[in-house]
């Protein structure tokens, strides 16, 4: 299998050797108030991991969120906050899911079988905690430490995209919003969407549900105490340069007064 790179515009992981960070690291304001994060950025697989996966499988959603990426970047440089995002496919390792969950490392995925994860063993699983895992966990709890040696209470964004079809039924919503007990930020960017002229269809923990154990957010901002949203974008939508351009600036807009007040 020839190598998966990433999104056009994304950074390439570059290998275990290279002395590189797996993970993208865009600086930011720290006093801005908001750190970035997108968990399934890439669709690469590093050369001396093999998962015995068909090429095609790697523009699927199992592979990565198709578009968000793009919106992340160019958020991130809207509002001048800086962001982590992964430099690696999801099908290595997923950073949105706790060390217990039985999905970290997925064997079979919407239909596809994942042979180099089949009999992946414990030593296995903390070789790559250790490689993927645990850097975009340090990039992020890193970039929320300089927020909070800024004097400001981060609040913690995390951008996804989802399908617009699932098993065949067609998803109604353009842009979901997730959240867990805690509606400081969630509550205002679902209500802003919604009042958005292009008449968007918002989910409210829709498509899926908030609050997942030992996710991005329950690790980074609900064990903190922090203001935090997820953030899911319908793929179609995001699968364009222009789409990302359009979504990144949307967000853009509803976040700066929020990030003001």
């Amino acid at each position: 299998m020839s190598l998966i790179r990433p999104e056009p515009d994304a950074e390439p992981y570059p290998g275990p050797h290279s002395g590189a960070h797996p993970c993208e690291l865009i600086p930011g304001d720290p006093a801005c108030g908001l750190v970035l994060a997108c968990d399934h950025a890439s669709n690469f697989v590093p050369p001396d991991i093999a998962l015995g996966v068909p090429e095609r499988e790697f523009s699927r959603h199992i592979a990565y969120d198709i578009g968000a990426a793009g919106v992340t970047r160019r958020l991130a440089r809207a509002l001048g906050a800086p962001a982590v995002l992964t430099n690696f496919s999801r099908l290595i390792i997923d950073p949105n899911r706790g060390r217990a969950d039985p999905t970290l490392v997925m064997r079979l995925s919407d239909g596809a079988i994942v042979p180099g994860n089949a009999r992946i063993d414990e030593a296995g699983k903390a070789a790559r905690i250790a490689r993927f895992y645990e850097p975009f966990d340090a990039g992020i709890a890193a970039a929320l430490a300089a927020a909070e040696a800024a004097g400001r209470v981060p609040q913690l964004v995390t951008i996804h995209s989802f399908t617009p079809y699932w098993r065949g039924v067609p998803r109604p919503w353009h842009v979901g919003i997730l959240y867990d007990r805690d509606e400081r930020l969630a509550r205002p960017l679902i209500e802003a969407l919604k009042a958005d002229p292009a008449s968007l269809v918002v989910g409210d923990n829709d498509p899926y549900g908030g609050g997942l154990p030992g996710d991005t957010i329950d690790r980074h901002a609900t064990i903190r105490g922090l203001p935090n949203a997820l953030v899911e974008i319908r793929q179609d939508l995001v699968a364009s340069e222009e789409g990302q351009h359009e979504w990144a600036e949307r967000f853009a807009r509803i976040l700066r007064p929020l990030l003001r007040a």
